[in-house]
C-alpha cells in the first residue's frame, strides 16, 4: 500500500509539473475579439510573461490594439489592409484630435500631459492615412495607438515606410500588418515617469498570396537607417509569436519589402 501511495503521489506531481510547463509556454492564448484584423483570424501569442501582464485587447473599426498597462503603449496594432480600404482612405480628408483612451483604466493609459513638452512625437502605430472612414480615423488618434517616437524618425523614415506599405497593398490587393515597439536593453526611460519610450519600432508585413512576410525594423532615434527582418528573426527579438498558425518554414521566408522613399521626393501614394 505504501509503495502504491508513493507511486500515485509521484504520478500526480509529474502531471502537475506537465500542466505548469504547458501553461508557461503560452502566456497569452491567441484568442481575439477582433479576428478580421489578423491572419487566419488568430491574434499573436505573447510568450513573455513581462509583456502579458496588464495586457488588454481593444477592437476598433479598422484596426486592433493589444495595449500594455505597464508601458502605457500598444504591444502592437494590427491591420488588415485591402486595396479598397486604401483607396477609400486616400479620398478621406482632414485629421482628428489626439485623446486618451476612455476604455482603459486611468492608471494604465497615457494622457496628453505625458507627451506635452517631452520632445517626442505621438507616433501612430496604425497610421491615420490607412483609415477608410471618419470613425476609424478618429479612433486611430487614441493614445492607446501611440508610442513616444523620435520626431525625425516619425516624419521621414517612418512616414516613408507607411506610404510604401500602402502602395504595396494597392498592388497586391491585401496585406496583414502588425506594428509595435520594442524595449531592448537596460536603459529604458519613461515620459513623465509613466509612458515607456521604445528603443526600436517594427512594422511586420504579411502577403497572403505569397505566404511570406518581413518586417521593417528601426531604432527609435534621430537616424535614417533601417533593417528588414524575417518573421522568425522579429519573433525572437519581440517574444511574440505573431502568426501562430503559420508553419515555421514559412516564417523563414522573407518577403521582398519595397524601399521607402523620402517624403519630399514622392507623392503620397
Amino acid at each position: 500500500m505504501k509503495k502504491y501511495v508513493q507511486q500515485r503521489g509521484s504520478w500526480i506531481v509529474a502531471l502537475l509539473m506537465l500542466l505548469i510547463a504547458s501553461t508557461a509556454q503560452t502566456v497569452s492564448a491567441a484568442t481575439t475579439a477582433c479576428p478580421s484584423q489578423y491572419l487566419n483570424g488568430v491574434a499573436p501569442d505573447i510568450q513573455k510573461a513581462s509583456l502579458a501582464k496588464s495586457a488588454r485587447e481593444l477592437c476598433y473599426d479598422n484596426f486592433a490594439v493589444m495595449h500594455s498597462g505597464i508601458s502605457r503603449t500598444p504591444l502592437w496594432s494590427a491591420e488588415h489592409l485591402t486595396r479598397e480600404s486604401i483607396l477609400d482612405a486616400k479620398e478621406l480628408k482632414g485629421r482628428a484630435a489626439f485623446h486618451p483612451e476612455s476604455e482603459l483604466p486611468y492608471n494604465e493609459r497615457a494622457e496628453l500631459s505625458d507627451y506635452a513638452r517631452s520632445g517626442f512625437d505621438r507616433g501612430h502605430m496604425a497610421p491615420s492615412a490607412d483609415m477608410p472612414n471618419r470613425s476609424a480615423r478618429q479612433q486611430c488618434f487614441s493614445l492607446a495607438n501611440m508610442i513616444p517616437q523620435n520626431h525625425k524618425l516619425n516624419t521621414i523614415v517612418w512616414e516613408g515606410i507607411e506610404s510604401a506599405i500602402r502602395t504595396l497593398a494597392l498592388n497586391t490587393g491585401e496585406l496583414y500588418v502588425i506594428t509595435g515597439p520594442l524595449y531592448l536593453g537596460n536603459n529604458i526611460t519613461r515620459l513623465n515617469g509613466r509612458v515607456l519610450v521604445p528603443t526600436h519600432v517594427y512594422k511586420l508585413v504579411f502577403d497572403p498570396k505569397q505566404n511570406r512576410g518581413a518586417a521593417y525594423y528601426v531604432k527609435n532615434e534621430d537616424a535614417e537607417e533601417l533593417q528588414t527582418l524575417s518573421i522568425n528573426e522579429l519573433e525572437k527579438l519581440a517574444g511574440i509569436n505573431f502568426f501562430p498558425k503559420l508553419p515555421a518554414s514559412a516564417k523563414q521566408l522573407k518577403l521582398d519589402l519595397p524601399k521607402p522613399k523620402p517624403y519630399r521626393s514622392r507623392s503620397n501614394y
